[in-house]
């Protein structure tokens, strides 16, 4: 059997490295197209209610504030997981 780890396998370079890469952030792509779905949920709902707002409908304020607490989590969590220039 062939060792990954030895220096004279047959294991592509480049896959290794992308292989460690996974490794140490899995699942990165669908978490990231989840807080993109959510941040966009959440940017719709506020602008919604914003605009109910401006028009002059009732808006509770308990509504909007967990619509604006959603959208600031959200994007907190979306830019926590950004790329990185120096990604190990």
């Amino acid at each position: 059997m062939n060792n990954p780890n030895k220096p004279g396998s047959d294991l592509d370079p480049n896959l290794r490295a992308r292989l460690l890469k996974e490794s140490k952030n899995p699942y990165r792509g669908l978490r990231r197209a989840v807080w993109i779905a959510l941040f966009g949920s959440a940017a719709l709902g506020f602008f919604i209610m914003f605009t109910n707002i401006i028009a002059g409908d009732k808006v509770s304020i308990n509504d909007l504030a967990i619509q604006t607490l959603a959208l600031l989590i959200l994007g907190f969590l979306l830019f926590k997981d950004r790329n990185k220039k120096d990604d190990d």
